[in-house]
């Protein structure tokens, strides 16, 4: 869930033509697979020892990466997955979400859980992505002349830091220029593939899935690391789906059927020619298709696709932090809207520094895209098979013969994702430890502050009364009423929040008109027309107010309850007085989570956003009524 830079789909698809929306999606959806071609089938024989670049084993490989392009993505991706959406939006955590409706007491728990380690790897992607894309365009510059070489690595981390830095300006300015230069991109890499196959077109064999077969016979012993090698040419998948809420399926299976497929396949089956008639060109078999008066213009254009890629990872990463936000699986964090059409256009400071320092440290240390590529795969490959996972999941409770047709086909592609993570394995020695370390701290991140949640949840709940016993106290003990009009937020939707309690106990007092307001965040992405809102008079001056909100919308309480004005609040609401609770967290009991947790989740806590930023409340409209919470 990246960049949604022209508005939501459906005024997408009233307003923009077919083409436009093909063309935008060729700019944001596919620039992390079709940058593969710089760094996969070099790392499939200069990262695996025993394999020779006969004619045969270059056929072979070759075989591997077309029929893992045409299963994993035409077939699983584009032909089954993308169909699976979540109210318009897609990807990992709106897959889970959606599977959780359906089967809402089917292990609960352990597909809740999917989805997080779903979303934690997709951080890592976040990290390697950029790395691994920016360094192998720029390692261009070593072809043109070995001189340049002591400066690939300097020029990188300036490269990386400047996108970095970029983020908070948005990408709704340069997303209209995305587009025409991943198509240059695409058409040139299948020009140059295709002036090679032309001179060998031997290569055209590698259509056969004997091949394949062929390859994993004689090379039993390597054929699994090869395989892993090969998963770089389909690195990109996840982002295919999701994208999906930012231009539908059809745009994005127009662009991949019609341009991007066939012109990976030329590049790829180029690369192999050109292996075939020269042996010596492993080194850098992208950058030695092209003649030497192309080298500097090509190296600027990978570079831009590179960025390109880079860009659509990072502003999913923060994407997925403002859903996870939403769903409760992160502390609230600053968060900026860099377009006034787009809520999928979010900018998330801290992520983005914390994203800066661990790409930048990464390409220091591991110094190219050879040894990148080795860390780059175990994350990817892990999000793919959850992703196929929840979709049988989803698709196992469904009847029909469209249904069960996809049920057996994913059945069938569960054994290739299987055989991918398993390959990638192989890779944790050499830097695949980084995705999955990165993800487990991630992951615990998500599980320590959802669990430490729940629990200060269930202790403010005890404060809480029933709308029948407050109603009753309040006809026993009128209150006197100050004038104007009070606010209490809170994430209870049927009684009496704890502040409202706590502010009538210890003051004695309540406001003429008085609105109990709950933010609800639905599993859903968008919550529209009349589910948004509900208004509940519970007494005289008392009222509830529900507000709906989608996963990726974001909740402003004052701009709800003035809509609120127009269905059964009848009087204004634009100087009202927001109550808040504002409690100190400490450790108390032993029990629960382990301690270094609850210090951790105090830590989280103690730094995450004030909640009136994130409900959009004035600060200069607040009061606040603290208390104690042992945890």
């Amino acid at each position: 869930m990246t960049i949604r830079p022209w508005g939501r789909r459906d005024e997408f698809d009233r307003e923009t033509s077919s083409f436009s929306l093909t063309l935008a999606a060729l700019g944001v959806v596919f620039g992390d697979i079709g940058t593969s071609p710089l760094y996969a089938l070099r790392a499939c024989f200069s990262d695996v020892s025993g394999v020779s670049l006969a004619p045969h084993d270059i056929l072979g490989v070759l075989s591997l990466i077309f029929w893992s392009l045409a299963l994993v993505i035409s077939v699983k991706y584009v032909g089954v997955i993308l169909r699976a959406d979540n109210r318009g939006e897609g990807g990992v955590l709106a897959l889970t979400t959606l599977v959780l409706t359906e089967h809402p007491r089917s292990a609960a728990g352990v597909i809740a859980i999917l989805g997080l380690i779903g979303c934690a790897f997709f951080y890592g992607d976040g990290v390697i992505t950029p790395a691994v894309t920016v360094l192998g365009a720029i390692e261009g510059l070593k072809v043109i002349t070995p001189a340049f070489e002591q400066w690939v690595l300097p020029t990188a981390v300036l490269a990386l830091f400047m996108l970095f830095k970029l983020q908070r300006r948005g990408t709704g300015a340069i997303g209209e220029l995305f587009g025409p230069i991943m198509v240059v991109w695409f058409v040139t890499i299948a020009i140059l593939g295709l002036r090679m196959i032309v001179i060998h077109p031997v290569v055209l064999e590698a259509a056969n899935p004997a091949r394949a077969l062929g390859f994993f016979a004689d090379h039993a012993g390597v054929a699994f690391a090869v395989f892993g090698a090969v998963f770089l040419a389909v690195t990109g998948g996840e982002a295919l789906y999701a994208d999906l809420g930012h231009f539908g399926r059809a745009p994005i299976a127009r662009g991949w059927f019609f341009l991007v497929w066939p012109c990976l396949l030329l590049n790829y089956m180029g690369q192999g020619a050109l292996l075939i008639d020269d042996p010596g060109a492993i080194e850098h078999p992208f950058y030695r298709l092209a003649p030497g008066w192309l080298l500097v213009p090509l190296v600027v254009l990978a570079t831009s696709a590179s960025i390109i890629a880079s860009q659509a990872v990072i502003s999913g990463v923060f994407a997925i932090t403002q859903q996870c936000q939403q769903l409760g699986y992160l502390p609230r964090l600053r968060i900026f809207y860099s377009s006034q059409e787009s809520m999928g256009q979010v900018y998330v400071p801290a992520i983005n520094w914390l994203l800066c320092a661990a790409t930048i440290g990464l390409t220091i240390g591991f110094r190219s895209s050879d040894r990148l590529a080795n860390a780059y795969g175990v994350g990817v490959a892990s999000t793919m098979l959850i992703d196929t996972v929840l979709m049988l999941l989803l698709l196992s409770g469904r009847k029909g013969r469209v249904s069960q047709t996809l049920f057996a086909i994913l059945c069938g592609l569960l054994v290739v994702d299987v055989a991918f993570v398993i390959s990638n394995l192989s890779k944790v020695p050499e830097g695949g430890w980084f995705p999955i370390l990165f993800g487990l701290m991630v992951f615990g991140t998500m599980r320590t502050w959802q669990r430490g949640r729940d629990a200060v949840n269930d202790k403010v709940r005890r404060e809480e009364r029933s709308v029948e016993k407050f109603l009753e106290r309040l006809e026993r003990d009128p209150p006197l009423r100050a004038p104007g009009v009070a606010v209490f937020p809170t994430a209870n939707t049927t009684g009496i929040p704890r502040t409202l309690v706590r502010n009538l106990k210890i003051n004695g007092v309540m406001h003429e008109q008085t609105i109990i307001c709950s933010v609800t965040i639905e599993r859903v992405p968008h919550v529209i027309g009349s589910k948004r809102l509900e208004v509940e008079t519970l007494a005289p001056g008392l009222f509830r107010v529900g507000i709906h909100m989608g996963f990726m919308e974001h909740a402003n309480i004052p701009k709800a309850l003035r809509d609120a004005e127009r269905h059964g609040l009848n009087f204004r609401t634009d100087d009202a007085i927001y109550i808040l609770g504002r409690d100190d967290l400490v450790l108390g009991s032993p029990r629960g989570m382990a301690r270094w947790r609850k210090r951790f989740f105090l830590f989280l806590a103690r730094n995450a956003q004030y909640a009136a930023a994130s409900f959009g409340i004035p600060r200069s409209r607040i009061m606040e009524v603290g208390g104690q919470v042992e945890i």
